[in-house]
């Protein structure tokens, strides 16, 4: 019979023994498996959202609730800025493109974002069916939305005030879908895009709705006034050249009511927050694949002791030294790398149940992705089996044959 096959039925013949040992590094490999995945999913999220993306210009108030409004969608943006001063800035010698984002909408959760045709050209966005807006009310919608809320060119739906929120739906003005955007595999796949004024008048007529006839002329006298009373959410800026870094942020943060935020410096930062908490519980996990390897170790040990007599027998037959040391350290290997495979698929399968419950389209995550970096878990196991066997199998190697047989 092989060392492999012996190693095998000799670990099943304690089963509880062997499954915790086996859940034990299951469990370490699984939270592993979780951080390794998620972290780099969001920091290629990051990454791919707003790599052409020098700065954002918005209301005052937190820049790091400024970035993830305006460029991952996942939070309420600061405020509003008016449309005249936007404008000012996108005239700036330093500015090379300047992307107006229009927020305040939804359709069943999923961001409408009144924009132009920059921001088509700072995505490269590229569309698969059908056709860019080019009317007030048509959309172009993300690959990922068109999936999921089962639209296609040609269909109309009615969006709701706010962010998430579809309690307050705006009857008075329908969008129609014009087209559907090749995937991107960044945020403008969950994305439905249409011009700012649709934006506009729909909350233009909100706010009629809301305060009656009175607010009517009000509002029609805001429209001839062009750019009077208009507002934007913010501002998405590329630099003209390098030395705009120095100074554009400075200006527009001491000259003006507005904030400007750096994507880059944001996303660090965020980052560095996402990284204690990672770090935290990596280290949690290391600790439970060190008390894995010990318990492994133990259960290794002990057995050698109850299997002595055994593995006498089996060297007076013909067993060489080095059959009973591979013997050993395969039962160690065998133990982790079961574990290890099955702390892989439970991390994979544990991140795709989390990504389904996540509310935000944007941020979602998914255990369907599979990294190179995995194979280092399988490295890691195997060192633990090998660890934590090679004492039991050395002393399986040194045994006095003649001892043991004289004391039984």
């Amino acid at each position: 019979m092989s060392p492999l096959k012996i190693s095998w039925k000799s670990l099943w013949s304690k089963p509880l023994s062997s499954a915790l040992n086996m859940m034990l590094i299951a469990f370490g490999t699984g939270i592993l498996t979780i951080l390794l995945l998620a972290s780099n999913q969001i920091a290629q999220k990051l990454d791919n959202n707003s790599k052409d993306i020098d700065l954002v210009v918005g209301a005052k108030g937190s820049p790091l609730q400024l970035i993830l409004s305006s460029i991952y969608y996942i939070d309420f943006p600061t405020g509003n800025i008016p449309l005249k001063e936007a404008k000012e800035l996108s005239r700036s010698p330093f500015v090379k493109r300047a992307v107006p984002l229009a927020l305040g909408d939804n359709y069943n959760g999923t961001r409408i974002v009144g924009t132009d045709s920059n921001f088509v050209a700072i995505y490269k966005l590229k569309v698969q069916t059908g056709k860019l807006w080019t009317k007030d009310f048509e959309t172009t919608i993300g690959a990922s939305v068109a999936e999921s809320q089962q639209l296609k060119v040609g269909d109309t739906f009615y969006g709701a005030h706010g962010l998430t929120s579809n309690s307050d739906v705006h009857k008075s003005h329908q969008y129609t879908v014009s087209g559907i955007l090749a995937p991107q595999g960044n945020v403008t796949d969950n994305l439905i895009l249409t011009n700012i004024a649709s934006v506009w008048k729909m909350h233009d007529d909100h706010e009629e709705g809301e305060a009656h006839e009175h607010k009517d002329g009000e509002s029609h006298h805001k429209e001839e006034h062009g750019d009077e009373g208009k507002e934007l959410t913010s501002l998405l800026i590329q630099y003209r050249s390098p030395m705009s870094v120095a100074i554009f942020p400075r200006m527009v943060n001491e000259t003006t009511n507005m904030q400007a935020a750096s994507p880059a410096q944001e996303s660090t930062r965020l980052f560095s927050l996402i990284g204690v908490g990672v770090e935290t519980l990596q280290w949690f996990a290391v600790l439970i694949m060190l008390i894995a390897a010990i318990s492994v170790f133990v259960n290794l040990y002990n057995s050698l002791k109850e299997r002595k007599y055994d593995l006498a027998i089996m060297r007076t037959l013909g067993a060489s030294r080095g059959k009973l040391f591979l013997i050993v350290i395969a039962e160690g290997i065998i133990l982790t790398l079961a574990g290890t495979l099955i702390g892989i698929a439970l991390g994979h399968l544990a991140l795709q149940f989390i990504g389904n419950y996540q509310e935000s389209s944007q941020a979602k995550l998914t255990g369907l992705v599979f990294l190179k970096d995995e194979i280092y878990l399988f490295v890691a196991g195997l060192a633990i089996g090998i660890f934590a066997a090679i004492i039991p199998a050395v002393q399986a190697y040194r045994s006095n044959i003649s001892r043991i047989l004289s004391k039984n």
